[in-house]
């Protein structure tokens, strides 16, 4: 009996010492996405609440770096190049802290995003973008800390940081006419050698249409014709091969092999060889 007793002490004990009891986290997490045009905002971080407290001048001094949220840093990653109130920032991940103060706050774009808090040492190297914006004061309480995307146009957005009862905006700005005008040109000027190489393999593999595979390739080894490529003439052998031409699936062959040869890429060099030695070349 005692040894029963033993067990089952030893089995509670080990429950006890595995299980976790789960609860709500006091500034719970929240990660936002947002289009902006073309580009891919998305925004991460903590929000606690107010709890009674007195937050700007209390909780949180004024004209003193804030995390802006609680937890990890507040974080954003923007996928193309943006502008802050004119300022260049590169695409990438921020942390986003900012400076509270009675009539205006300095918010700054750090670009060593991980951790927690403020930096024990600030590096101003670090900052890739700051500015200042008036502090607003709004007619309701913010119970909980929020950040917000506002003002939603084709190639600007402003992010809303709200609490309490102060909102501050910052305006950014994205590229979009400018990718946009890319897109254009590159649809428009046709497709790259690139696409056409892609487009004639896919249809040589899956024994599509060879006539127009075969126009494709030779349109992208011409468009290489000045650096050429011996992954594209080895493709334009193969499928000039399929189509019946073996003349000039010879031509293109030989072809690969030298380019081949001269960067010294065994494998395309044995292809080569191999397809050669079956269409009587060597």
């Amino acid at each position: 009996m005692k040894k029963i007793i033993l067990s089952l002490f030893v089995l509670a004990l080990t429950y006890a010492t595995n299980a976790q009891i789960e609860t709500p986290a006091p500034s719970p997490f929240q990660k936002v996405e947002q289009k902006v045009g073309l580009t891919d905002v998305t925004l991460e971080y903590s929000r606690p609440s107010m709890k009674g407290r007195v937050i700007f001048g209390g909780l949180e001094d004024f004209d003193k770096v804030w995390r802006t949220g609680a937890n990890a840093r507040t974080k954003i990653t923007f996928s193309s190049d943006v502008t802050i109130d004119g300022k260049p920032l590169k695409k990438g991940t921020y942390a986003i802290f900012t400076k509270p103060g009675k009539t205006s706050w300095d918010v700054y774009f750090y670009t060593e995003h991980k951790g927690s808090g403020a930096p024990r040492e600030w590096d101003d190297t670090k900052v890739a973008a700051q500015i200042r914006v008036t502090a607003q004061e709004i007619p309701m309480d913010i119970e909980t800390f929020t950040i917000t995307f506002d003002d939603l146009t084709k190639n600007s957005a402003v992010l809303g940081i709200m609490w309490e009862r102060t909102y501050v905006g910052v305006k950014f700005e994205t590229p979009t006419n400018a990718m946009v005008d890319k897109s254009i040109e590159k649809v428009m000027s046709g497709p790259s050698a690139q696409d056409l190489f892609s487009a004639s393999g896919y249809y040589l593999a899956n024994g599509k249409d060879i006539n127009k595979a075969q126009m494709w390739i030779d349109k992208a080894v011409k468009m290489t014709s000045e650096n050429p490529r011996f992954w594209y003439l080895r493709q334009q052998s193969l499928i000039h091969a399929k189509a019946g031409k073996t003349k000039s699936a010879i031509a293109a062959a030989k072809e690969s092999l030298k380019y081949a040869t001269v960067a010294k890429n065994a494998t395309y060099i044995k292809m080569n060889k191999a397809s050669l030695k079956e269409w009587g070349a060597m």
